[in-house]
């Protein structure tokens, strides 16, 4: 829907002062923060177009207006085309991504908790792109029990599973040579669409140990169909103290102890920061691609009156990172 540069200043003004003080928009507050050269009847009438196109809602007959889910996602939007990521902000971000020899796992938790904690709002990281990760090595070790420790080396950092087979350490080693030799640059993906292809090329060679090698393919096909979903909630408690309407809090407690919800969300997620804004919640959301492709998506979960501006910067700066040092 096309709108005026006056009505586009006139709503994001509104929206921004509603979410600065809950106080509902009235021509005169309009006139006053916007500085627009129109008459106060001009304004009446921006605002009552704005209402009729479904951006705001007067709560009364005589009161004034507060911005609708559909007001609050023109506003996050244009805000994200212009927003500026500063290089003060997340510096710690930089030190976690370019520590590789971590865990995937747990450099997925560190950017989310640090979401978490500079937006005071509960953030949650879902990764589902293990296909599209790079790899740099394998290791395999075995474990007591009939099982194996599986390491895999990528450009985000390494991913471990333990997996249910026994094998014996010459054929652990062979098997961590064999798929860091004719794999290494390549993706995830790339490895469990064509490793039969190879298998059938080298039978001879990888006789001995093509039992482990059928078992981690096994394990990591396993895991490429999981959704993983890391849940922060440091920002919970600020965003109990500043909610005025408690059932928006229980909404977003709700929504955060939901799963099936939360992969729903966070599955729509588009190739750059967009936000889903409902008449009960917000959410912002950005991708971690690699080459391209989604790897995994980070969403951070509020009222519709969160700081989106403040959020959005943290999204871009934790994503610029990420993408920078992924490619």
């Amino acid at each position: 829907m096309e709108l005026s540069q006056r009505k586009i200043k006139i709503l994001n003004s509104a929206v921004e002062e509603f979410i600065k003080d809950s106080a509902p928009i009235t021509s005169s507050s309009v006139k006053d923060k916007t500085a627009l050269d129109v008459s106060t009847a001009t304004l009446r009438n921006e605002l009552n177009a704005l209402e009729a196109m479904g951006f705001l809602k007067q709560l009364h007959t005589s009161g004034g207006r507060v911005p609708t889910a559909q007001g609050y996602r023109f506003y996050v939007e244009n805000l994200l085309k212009d927003v500026k990521a500063t290089n003060g902000e997340l510096e710690e971000v930089r030190t976690i991504i370019e520590n590789r020899t971590q865990s995937l796992a747990d450099m997925i938790s560190k950017i989310a908790k640090i979401i978490s904690k500079a937006t005071n709002y509960p953030t949650v990281v879902m990764m589902n792109g293990i296909e599209n990760l790079i790899l740099t090595e394998f290791k395999i070790i075995p474990l007591l029990d009939e099982k194996c420790m599986v390491l895999i080396g990528t450009n985000y950092g390494y991913v471990s599973e333990t997996m249910d087979f026994s094998a014996t350490i010459e054929n652990c080693h062979d098997a961590s040579n064999y798929l860091t030799k004719y794999f290494k640059g390549e993706t995830m993906g790339y490895l469990l669409d064509n490793i039969d292809e190879y298998m059938r090329g080298m039978s001879g060679e990888i006789k001995a140990f093509q039992g482990v090698v059928n078992n981690i393919i096994k394990g990591l096909s396993k895991l490429n169909k999981q959704k993983l979903l890391n849940v922060q909630t440091d920002g919970m408690a600020s965003l109990v103290d500043k909610d005025d309407d408690i059932k928006e809090t229980k909404k977003i407690i709700k929504m955060l102890s939901d799963k099936d919800e939360l992969i729903e969300v966070l599955d729509k997620t588009e190739d750059k920061i967009s936000a889903d804004v409902t008449e009960d919640l917000s959410v912002i959301k950005a991708p971690i691609m690699v080459g391209g492709n989604k790897l995994a998506s980070i969403g951070v979960i509020g009222p519709q009156k969160m700081d989106y501006s403040g959020i959005a910067s943290a999204l871009k700066v934790v994503i610029d990172e990420l993408n920078k040092r992924g490619g």
